[in-house]
Order: structure tokens, then C-alpha cells, then sequence
């Protein structure tokens, strides 16, 4: 009799031991438990901590309730002034409601990547490039809303959205560093011609006072050299003070030009006296002619 007592007792508590590890569940800090009683869903949601079910009646679902940080494949779309690019992004939610997130949606993972990447796209042919590439804060803020609208059924709560790249095509790329280059070297010239004015109006100024203090030249031309001297690899060439000339001019006397002589006046001569001579007085004596004989000999005629 004894013997069958005990026999049951260590029947029944191995039965126990066999029950409770069958019915023994731990739910972690981060999750959260979702029973099902023979496909029914449970209103009590278990917490962190160990926990029991009914063996082979209940089913015990855990549940995520961390942040799940989820990349979003690349969207190749237009935007809205035509110009194609590329974008992926970055998603950060958690699960607010463990029930709703198991029983309101098939794989909450899987719809809220797709609703991601659909609102991606969307946003992409609303934008302009300008602003995919410096507004991004209100494109973030906009693909936030549009995600999270959807998914507050699903017991998900969206915390954060973030473009991650936008990629250009190449010719877009060099179109845009050339208009930067522009973009530099319009104000590089402003700057240069506002120095510019700047310094002509300081010069002129400058000018105004050396002009009342003749020394103040001298002073900024020895300035000047000193300045110069300091280059160990330049050739310095002393200029002669204009002061100087100046002063030599004023103390050289002027000297005074002599009278030029009066030139003599040669007598006219009488135009009668000229015109009375014979024409042959004025022609030169003519040469004596020679006429040959018919001996060979020449015979002078006068």
C-alpha cells in the first residue's frame, strides 16, 4: 500500500514538474507576450518577466517592442522638374500595441517597408531637385506623415524618417559644379572690386594728406624701400629725389639769351642795267670749229 502511495506521489509530480515546464514562458524586458486561448486572442497582454500559460490551449506570441531601424531600397523616380534621380532612406518605428501589430496586420515589418518605399517615390515626384538636396528637413517631416498615417492601425508608431543619398546622374553632376564654379567666381569678383573700391577711396585719402605735407612722400617712399629690402632675392634701384631736382631748379639762376646778330642785306642789283646787255656779253664764248682737209690736215678757221 505504501509502496503504491508512493509510486503516485512521483507520478504526480513528475506530471507537475512536466506541466509547469510546459507551461512555463519568460518574456524578456524588451518584449511583450500576446496569448491566443484556442485561436482567440486574450485582452490581457503579459509583461516582461515569467509568466504561465495553459499547455496545448494557449499560444504564446512575443513581440518586438524596440526601436527597429529599417533601410529603404533605392527609388529611381522623376521629380518634378524632370531630372532623374535616386533615393533611399531610413526608417526608424516600434510597436505601441502588441496585439494590434500581431492580429491587425499579417507582417507589420514587410508593410511598413512597402509603405516606405511607396511614399519615397511619391515624395520624389512632388519635390524638386533643389529641394531633395537642401530642404530636407520638410521632405523628411512630409514622408514621416505619409508613413505614419497608414500604420497607426497597425499598433506602429513611426519615430523618425531620414533621406539617406540622393544620387545624380552624371551629366546633372557636371552641370551643377559648373554652375557652382560660376556661382564662385561671380562673387570672388565682387569681392575683388569691392577691395577695389575700397582701396582707391582709402589711396585718395591718402593722397589728399601727402598733398598738404610734402614729407609724407619721402616718408612712404623710404617705407617703400624698406619693404623692398626685406626680399633677401630682389635687386633694389634707389630713385633721385624729385625734392631735390625741384630744389636745384629753384636755385640755379636763369641765364639770358645773347642778341642774334642782324644778318647783312646784299644791294638789289639794278634790273635795268641787267636787262640793257647784249644777249651776247650774257652767252659763253663758242668753241672754235675745225674742218678737215682733203690731205688729212686740219685747218683752224676763226
Amino acid at each position: 500500500m505504501v509502496e503504491e502511495l508512493v509510486t503516485a506521489g512521483v507520478t504526480l509530480a513528475s506530471v507537475g514538474v512536466v506541466y509547469a515546464m510546459a507551461a512555463a514562458r519568460v518574456v524578456k524586458q524588451y518584449e511583450r507576450g500576446v496569448v491566443f486561448r484556442l485561436g482567440r486572442l486574450r485582452p490581457e497582454v503579459r509583461g516582461a518577466g515569467f509568466t504561465m500559460v495553459v499547455p496545448f490551449v494557449d499560444k504564446l506570441r512575443k513581440v518586438n517592442m524596440q526601436i527597429v531601424t529599417m533601410p529603404v531600397p533605392a527609388q529611381e523616380g522623376i521629380t518634378r522638374d524632370n531630372v532623374t534621380v535616386r533615393v533611399d532612406a531610413v526608417v526608424y518605428f516600434k510597436v505601441i500595441d502588441a496585439a494590434d501589430a500581431l492580429v491587425q496586420v499579417e507582417d507589420y515589418r514587410f508593410a511598413v517597408s512597402q509603405m516606405a518605399q511607396t511614399s519615397l517615390r511619391s515624395i520624389i515626384g512632388k519635390s524638386d531637385l533643389d529641394d531633395l538636396l537642401s530642404n530636407r528637413e520638410k521632405l523628411n517631416q512630409g514622408l514621416e506623415l505619409m508613413i505614419d498615417s497608414p500604420s497607426i492601425g497597425w499598433g506602429v508608431q513611426i519615430d523618425r524618417v531620414e533621406i539617406k543619398d540622393v544620387s545624380l546622374p552624371e551629366t546633372m553632376k557636371r552641370s551643377m559644379a559648373r554652375q557652382a564654379e560660376a556661382d564662385r567666381e561671380r562673387r570672388a569678383r565682387i569681392i575683388n572690386a569691392d577691395a577695389e573700391l575700397q582701396a582707391s577711396k582709402k589711396l585718395a585719402e591718402a593722397a589728399g594728406v601727402m598733398s598738404e605735407q610734402p614729407a609724407a612722400l619721402q616718408l612712404r617712399l623710404l617705407q617703400t624701400v624698406v619693404a623692398v629690402a626685406a626680399e633677401k632675392n630682389s635687386t633694389l634701384v634707389l630713385p633721385f629725389p624729385v625734392e631735390l631736382l625741384r630744389f636745384l631748379e629753384r636755385a640755379a639762376p636763369a641765364p639770358s639769351a645773347p642778341a642774334a646778330p642782324a644778318a647783312p642785306v646784299a644791294p638789289a642789283a639794278p634790273v635795268a642795267a641787267v636787262a640793257s646787255q647784249p644777249v651776247q656779253e650774257q652767252l659763253p664764248p663758242a668753241e672754235p670749229q675745225s674742218d678737215p682737209d682733203s690731205d688729212g690736215s686740219i685747218s683752224r678757221q676763226d
